[in-house]
């Protein structure tokens, strides 16, 4: 089963990865992620310090008339032409590593989404980047993590990291990223996790969505993945029309449910309100976890708001948490798939996260993270993000068990995603 994870991905494109590179001007060093950071506080002209992030949103509202009125406003782009390649020098500079290091001496994985999340936005800035103009008038952020797949359990703190990515679809408005990351061993970078973010471009004060510049595919190779994002755009359609907070579970889905209830009955009395927890097995009420995060500007992205690869990381913390907890041994992250960025955080909101081991399978175990801000005057909840996460134990673990009707639904919801995130890809 473990095999099926880590070896059923489909491979990066190594030959559009070739012609990419080989296009690339290898006369400029590669940047680092603290170049990455850099260059995005300069596209936008975000506020060093916090005291001056009124001024700095008030100074891009004039960039409103720099915005295109329509797409074929805006010259066609490459795929090579959002190409970039970036370098997290864990092995050659050993200064920057206790950041990125956890107490089992390898990288903490919670970082590297802050690293994908950062770099796919500036890719999307490479793409529509305009050579006349010093800012750029669009507003990009994350809409939503589509997968991320890995191909090792373990990456080393100790061994420098690259990382590669480009614009690899595009809509009127929004953007497919497709990125790779990759760690030296034995002089060679060897493939660690494939990641597709979709982003959306907004006007300068963040309030309306932007046109972008049309992607043009050249070639069979870049026919082929320019024609995956279609799907997968099909794809999320179809998954969130068939949400179980909007249909009937199917009748195999019933089926499931009806099983998992007959069989925790207790035989000796004819009720249906005697439950009793089948051998190696536990409630689903008993395998959850919660947090709270009162947001400072520390975390704020480039738009003042809270980076979203600082909820990414809170969320997998405590997701991780909670498969250790359950599981009684440490677990690895084998995939994270559809992470929807529903509402913006705010700078001072007070963020709650929820985590709940919602699907097991062998030595699987599905974590579904909910996270939500309170607004103490209103004293109303509003829901920001869902993760979802899938770990692997080297332990045998015990299998969940949903008592409620809104439990077994968690339950079906989890094991679309463990579906969704571990099947083989199709020919």
């Amino acid at each position: 089963m473990l095999a099926r994870r880590w070896f059923s991905l489909r491979k990066t494109h190594p030959l559009l990865m070739r012609m990419l590179t080989s296009t690339n001007d290898s006369s400029h060093p590669v940047p680092d992620m603290h170049e990455v950071r850099n260059r995005l506080r300069t596209i936008v002209g975000a506020s060093i310090n916090w005291s001056d992030h009124v001024q700095a949103m008030n100074e891009r509202k004039a960039l409103h008339t720099l915005l295109a009125k329509n797409q074929a406003d805006l010259p066609p782009r490459k795929m090579r032409d959002s190409y970039i390649e970036v370098i997290l020098p864990l092995g050659s500079q050993p200064e920057i590593r206790e950041k990125y290091l956890n107490a089992n001496n390898t990288v903490r994985f919670g970082r590297i989404l802050e690293d994908l999340d950062s770099l796919g936005v500036l890719i999307c800035y490479t793409h529509t980047k305009h050579e006349a103009v010093q800012r750029s008038p669009l507003s990009i952020v994350t809409a939503l993590v589509d997968k991320i797949g890995l191909w090792k359990k373990v990456i080393y703190p100790d061994c420098d990291i690259k990382f590669t990515g480009n614009v690899s679809w595009v809509g009127r408005t929004s953007m497919e990223v497709k990125m790779h990351m990759l760690q030296l061993q034995n002089g060679v970078y060897c493939p660690v996790l494939d990641a597709t973010f979709v982003m959306v471009a907004r006007d300068p004060e963040n309030k309306r969505p932007a046109f972008v510049n049309p992607l043009i595919p050249e070639g069979p190779e870049e026919e082929k993945i320019f024609k995956e994002g279609e799907l997968n755009k099909i794809r999320r359609t179809d998954f969130s029309k068939a949400s179980l907070l909007k249909m009937a579970p199917t009748a195999e889905e019933r089926t499931i449910v009806h099983d998992m209830f007959l069989n925790t009955l207790d035989s000796r009395t004819v009720s249906f309100r005697s439950r009793v927890l089948p051998p190696n097995s536990m409630w689903m009420e008993d395998a959850k976890l919660k947090g709270l995060e009162i947001c400072h500007p520390q975390e704020r992205n480039i738009f003042n708001r809270i980076f979203g690869g600082f909820l990414m990381r809170k969320a997998y913390e405590l997701g991780w948490a909670t498969a250790c907890s359950y599981g009684s041994s440490r677990p690895y992250v084998v995939a994270v798939d559809d992470i929807m960025f529903q509402k913006p955080v705010e700078i001072g909101s007070l963020l709650f996260f929820s985590s709940q081991v919602c699907y097991t399978e062998d030595n699987f175990i599905q974590v579904r993270v909910h996270s939500e801000v309170y607004h103490s005057n209103t004293r109303q909840h509003h829901t920001t993000n869902v993760f979802h996460f899938t770990f692997t134990s080297e332990n045998q673990i015990p299998k969940i068990i949903p008592k409620t009707y809104g439990e077994s639904m968690l339950y079906l919801d989890g094991k679309r995603h463990f579906d969704s995130a571990t099947k083989a890809p199709t020919a």
